[in-house]
């Protein structure tokens, strides 16, 4: 049982970094965004999973900065690829 415990810990541990890395590069990816693509990005980040569908989560949170005037359609249509690309990262 504690080597099955010590076993994971150091798993994880040495796991922590290499997703630590990906968040960093997700957000150094997102500050070369316009100004319309890091408003969909801080909108999507939050919602997304290892399993996400990055069309769904970016149309998601895109959809309510289109309906409160923050973003046309046409931006958030010109955006979404950039805005995927980074939040690939996220995974």
């Amino acid at each position: 049982m504690l080597l099955r415990s010590t076993l994971l810990l150091a798993a994880l541990t040495t796991a922590m970094p290499a997703l630590a890395a990906d968040a960093k590069a997700s957000k150094a990816c997102a500050a070369t965004l316009s100004p319309e693509g890091k408003a969909m990005y801080a909108a999507a980040a939050p919602n997304v999973k290892p399993a996400s569908e990055m069309r769904d989560v970016i149309r998601s949170g895109a959809i309510g900065l289109v309906m409160t005037g923050k973003l046309s359609r046409e931006q958030a249509q010109t955006n979404g690829p950039a805005v995927a690309g980074c939040l690939k990262l996220l995974r």
